[in-house]
């Protein structure tokens, strides 16, 4: 039997690629769903693929960036679904340019969403997930979010931010007695449409990069992300890795420590010869 089976998991970024992915999985393990994303008709596509499995799902158009309608939603799931025994923030946004190319407004946006917007949605249900005695918060960082790299500095930024701000909150609890868990996520080349739909500064290419990251980076599936995830919060993991380029990050980032930033010039290059560039 899931953990999931009979349990409420409410999901950001449900409209789209892991989070989709996410939710169907659950959908398939017997979970009560709440699904949350701005994008209606994303929704609306994710709420199909669940009732094809015999899910009737609880759809919310929600932004994340905004705290009231984060609580609003919070109360919603509680009310209708009875309660929330784990929540997956994996609302997520991406920006490429160099700093000095950059909009202010890009750069606020990324943080928003990433950061911010995760921080607001774990907050919300958080007094929901302690009442459910043993429950689950599984946030999404990235293989960005362990080492840095150049033209990504919103990103890169909003990704450390979100590891700092879990691994603190999973002793918080723990110092509490609480019984909630809190995973983070690092996904590394994941198919989604993350960086096409992403903001490029000026003198980016924005079709060059969104191919180069489909045909070199994304080697994992979403629905096989999906599958690491739950596995890694069912087991209540500190840190899981998504794919075999975020294990090899983890273990640079292990092993250089701060000297990975003179190694990243060289990792890239046995990246792209494996990857057949």
């Amino acid at each position: 039997m899931s953990c999931y089976e009979g349990k409420v998991s409410v999901i950001t970024g449900a409209g789209a690629g892991i989070g989709r992915a996410l939710a169907v999985e659950l959908a398939r393990r017997g979970a009560r769903l709440s699904l949350l994303d701005r994008d209606s008709a994303g929704l609306e596509e994710t709420l199909r693929h669940c009732e094809a499995v015999g899910v009737r799902a609880l759809v919310q158009v929600v932004d994340v960036t905004d705290w009231e309608a984060l609580q609003a939603a919070a109360e919603v799931a509680e009310s209708e679904l009875g309660g929330v025994d784990s929540v997956f923030a994996a609302a997520g946004v991406i920006h490429r340019g160099s700093l000095l190319d950059s909009d202010v407004e890009d750069i606020e946006r990324v943080m928003a969403v990433n950061w911010r917007g995760l921080m607001y949605t774990v907050k919300a249900h958080l007094p929901f997930v302690v009442r459910s005695n043993g429950g689950r918060v599984v946030t999404f960082s990235s293989a960005f979010g362990l080492v840095a790299t150049s033209k990504y500095t919103a990103y890169n930024s909003s990704k450390f931010a979100v590891r700092g701000f879990s691994e603190s909150l999973r002793q918080e609890l723990a110092d509490a007695g609480s019984g909630v868990s809190v995973t983070c996520v690092f996904p590394g080349g994941v198919r989604t449409s993350i960086v096409r739909n992403g903001s490029f500064a000026g003198p980016e290419n924005r079709e060059a990069v969104a191919r180069g990251f489909e045909k070199k980076v994304a080697r994992t599936e979403p629905e096989e992300a999906a599958l690491t995830v739950l596995s890694g919060a069912e087991r209540r993991r500190a840190r899981v890795f998504v794919g075999a380029d975020a294990r090899m990050v983890a273990v640079l980032a292990r092993l250089a420590g701060g000297h990975y930033q003179d190694l990243m010039p060289f990792a890239e290059r046995l990246l792209g010869r494996r990857r057949g560039k």
